[in-house]
């Protein structure tokens, strides 16, 4: 039972492939359980209680971590000391945060290493308790379970089929190794001969004791099992898909998912968790391409609009969903507040990276018009949000035609007055944000006569004057004390601190304002197109002006020193700026790279995949096919697998006949001594098996009590052949009846018979139905009787290979078992 729970432990690690970058994870997890299954043995032979046997295997585990991953502070570089415990302690933080920063399939530094190896070594040892000590090995499936939870939680895929047979496989193992062990502890079963399935003749002796069998005859029980077996997977598999609401697409993927009429909640992950494992990426991944006709330059591609900021977190109101909502090639919303400055109508084409997991959201440039896209996508009117209940961008292209907005300084200036529905929304403060924050938003713009001249010395508070410094090792931020720190004391941060402290500290002022999220325009690589990468995520405000609308700021530094391809547009810089009459999105030199320009370093191209938003590698390399779906694509794959399917019968059917003719003729790679050392014998069994086949597939009767002699003649009667058919056929019985019978007379020579078994062929394939002759190429029934034969005798085998392997492991002198022995 040790053995075997350790094997089920690891088996059971193997659904956490799906984490890791490489497959070292697997060799620590085997040596931690090979510790603990150590440790519970020799603690068992002192017969301890069973909590104190679990203390042996985590103190087994304790010496494997220190042996591995703190040898120099071990003593002797195995006995734990202080200085070692406090090296795994570090290791643990290590790889907390490494877990963290990166997105799976992770790395495998030494934090991470050691975090796998005691978990898997933790879920050793609570199945060496329960299963080994405390004989529960039912309940020894629950932790086996929890490996699978994580790679189930992390990744979209989850896990394969395979991987989870393989756990499930080891948790069988478990529970029948506990089976046989507690029906072992009543003694040896005694049968009687009743139970032999040789049974004599009336009037034979008994057969001797050594051939009766020493198991009951369980046919009957198997086949129950079996049949509940299958029946329960039946149930399990079938039963979910009619059940309302367990798959939202319908049975079998193919339901409406959302297709009805009624209202539904936009639910998905919080979009600011993603954005800094956006942004610390090793691999900084391609995300999407597109290309624009906007002669100023490409703007940003929003995905979220959040408007709730509820004192922790920025979050966005709940969305009720309808089928009202449906894009349907329909004009978009008009923007709100939208219609007294200057406005072009912008035409971009985006393809995003099939790589793309999980975007419901599309990324726009705001605000949008019109969006050709296919699938079930829906727009919000408030936000103009374009999202999906159950489709994902991932791998399609889409053309999005959007209003620009070219407000100047001065019309935002001009701006006045707000309607009552925006200020009681977008400037709503909650009571927990400090005072000080209050006093320093009204202290950075003391003097300011407009909210446009209060955005802007708050932007230029941030980007120049307040002594900000763009960090992206800063902690994310969780609650309202963080952004406190940030603002008052530690100053360093990335986009998302810039974004949300600007838009606290505008609605504090009275101005209407959010916090947007996507991507900034990302880099040029063509006259007309664009690239935009994992690292190009971005957090920005966006601040409400009558007549403009909603228009982005920019707080978040640019350039070498702070996010690469951020820039500023040029009404938000003070009045003095030379671009500050310009239209938006002509922004100054140094505000940003180049179009050229990277803006950064050439990434290091990994191989992390991480499930929200990036792709694994650059799209350059490969492109995404542009029809919006992948229904084509899966059509044609479901096709090829059926032609697939139906052609294994007929290859199968033509190795079969080809392996049986080589063993008997001579061919190019055969030496000839081995063509005249073959059996004549054996050319008339493989001539009369072919006939046998050729008979099946045409769908003659076969009876195996005749003789050569008396088949041939009844096909010959029912088939009614010419003279060349009939002779061929007597000469293939005449020859399988001297290899039976005859001492002294030789069949016919091998290529003779093959021959005759071509005449024979078509002479039965001339005499039934078309529909039955190409049932006989295609779908040759031979090959699925040849097959189940060949399954049943493999299964034969495996039983009574593992039967051995049982009685074999029963005799095996093990510490706690009684000997049966007097």
């Amino acid at each position: 039972m040790t053995i075997i729970a350790g094997l089920a432990t690891l088996a059971g690690s193997v659904g956490l492939y799906p984490l890791f970058a490489t497959g070292g994870w697997f060799w620590s997890g085997l040596g931690a359980v090979a510790s603990v299954a150590a440790g519970g043995l020799v603690v068992r032979r002192f017969r301890v209680p069973a909590p104190v046997s679990a203390l042996g295997g985590l103190a087994a585990l304790h010496l494997y971590l220190t042996v591995m991953y703190a040898p120099g502070e071990a003593l002797l570089g195995v006995v734990p000391t202080p200085g070692s415990i406090r090296r795994l302690a570090e290791l643990i933080g290590d790889g907390w945060d490494a877990a963290g920063r990166y997105a799976a399939p992770v790395p495998l530094v030494p934090g991470i290493a050691m975090l796998v190896a005691a978990g898997i070594g933790l879920v050793a040892v609570l199945v060496d308790l329960l299963a080994v000590r405390l004989r529960r090995a039912a309940p020894a499936g629950l932790p086996l379970l929890a490996m699978y939870s994580v790679p189930a939680a992390v990744r979209e895929d989850g896990v394969s089929w395979l991987a989870f047979g393989v756990g499930a496989l080891g948790f069988l193992a478990l529970l029948m190794s506990d089976a046989r062990e507690q029906v072992g502890g009543w003694g040896r079963a005694v049968f009687t001969p009743r139970w032999s399935e040789e049974v004599p003749m009336a009037g034979a002796a008994s057969p001797p004791p050594d051939r009766r069998r020493e198991r009951p005859d369980a046919s009957a029980l198997a086949a129950s099992g079996r049949r509940i077996g299958v029946a329960a997977v039946a149930v399990a598999v079938l039963v979910p898909t009619a059940v309302p609401g367990i798959h939202p697409r319908g049975m079998f993927g193919m339901g409406g998912g959302g297709g009805g009429g009624g209202t539904e909640t936009v639910t998905t992950p919080d979009p600011l968790v993603s954005l800094k494992r956006e942004l610390t990426r090793p691999d900084d991944s391609v995300v999407l391409t597109y290309r624009t006709d906007d002669p100023a330059g490409p703007d940003y591609l929003r995905l979220y609009a959040l408007d709730r900021f509820d004192g922790d977190r920025w979050t966005y109101s709940a969305l009720q969903s309808s089928a009202k909502d449906r894009l349907s090639g329909r004009t978009l919303p008009s923007p709100p507040g939208l219609g007294g400055v200057p406005a072009r109508t912008v035409t971009t084409r985006v393809r995003v990276r099939k790589e793309v997991k999980r975007m419901t959201f599309l990324p726009v440039p705001y605000a949008p018009s019109q969006v050709s896209i296919k699938g079930d996508w829906r727009v919000h009117a408030g936000s103009l949000m374009v999202y999906s209940l159950r489709d994902s961008a991932g791998g399609r292209s889409y053309t999005v035609r959007s209003v620009r907005a070219r407000p100047t300084g001065a019309d935002l200036s001009a701006a006045r007055g707000y309607p009552g529905d925006v200020v009681s929304h977008f400037t709503s403060v909650p009571r927990n944000v400090p005072p000080q924050i209050h006093d320093l938003a009204r202290q950075i713009t003391a003097g300011a006569t407009t909210a446009h001249q209060q955005a802007v010395r708050l932007q230029r508070w941030f980007t120049q004057t307040g002594g900000f410094v763009y960090d992206l090792s800063a902690p994310a931020p969780q609650h309202g004390s963080d952004l406190t720190d940030f603002l008052l004391r530690g100053k360093r941060g990335y986009c998302e601190q810039f974004a949300a402290a600007m838009a606290l500290m505008a609605r504090i002022l009275g101005i209407p304002a959010r916090v947007a999220m996507g991507y900034t325009p990302g880099t040029q690589s063509g006259p007309d197109e664009w690239i935009v990468r994992s690292q190009d995520a971005h957090a920005w405000p966006e601040l409400y002006f009558e007549g403009a609308g909603w228009v982005r700021f920019e707080p978040t530094p640019g350039g070498p020193a702070g996010q690469g391809t951020a820039s500023a547009p040029a009404y938000s810089e003070p009045s003095g700026s030379s671009s500050a009459q310009h239209p938006q999105g002509e922004t100054e030199p140094s505000s940003g790279p180049s179009a050229g320009s990277t803006g950064r370093a050439a990434p290091n191209r990994g191989q992390h995949d991480r499930p929200d938003f990036g792709p694994t590698d650059d799209p350059r390399a490969e492109e995404s096919d542009d029809s919006g779906g992948s229904s084509p694509a899966w059509l044609a794959g479901v096709l090829v697998v059926l032609l697939m399917a139906l052609a294994v019968p007929m290859v199968v059917r033509v190795l079969a006949r080809r392996r049986r003719w080589a063993a008997v003729t001579a061919s190019p790679g055969r030496s000839p001594d081995a063509a005249r050392a073959a059996d004549p014998a054996d050319a008339a069994h493989a001539a009369w098996g072919e006939m046998r086949a050729d008979a099946l597939d045409h769908g003659l009767r076969w009876r195996a009590s005749d003789s050569p002699r008396a088949a041939a003649r009844r096909l010959g009667e029912l088939l009614e052949l010419d003279d060349e058919s009939a002779g061929a056929l007597g000469r293939i019985a005449r020859a399988e009846e001297l290899a039976r019978y005859s001492r002294t007379a030789a069949p016919a020579p091998a290529d003779s018979l093959r021959a005759d078994v071509r005449t024979v062929r078509e002479a039965f394939a001339a005499s039934v139905a078309p529909r039955t002759r190409w049932r006989a190429r295609l779908l040759p029934p031979s090959t699925v009787a040849q097959t189940s034969e060949a399954v049943r005798s493999a299964g034969g085998r495996s039983m009574e290979a593992l039967t051995r392997l049982e009685e074999l492991a029963a005799r095996l002198p093990l510490p706690g078992r009684r000997s049966n022995r007097p």
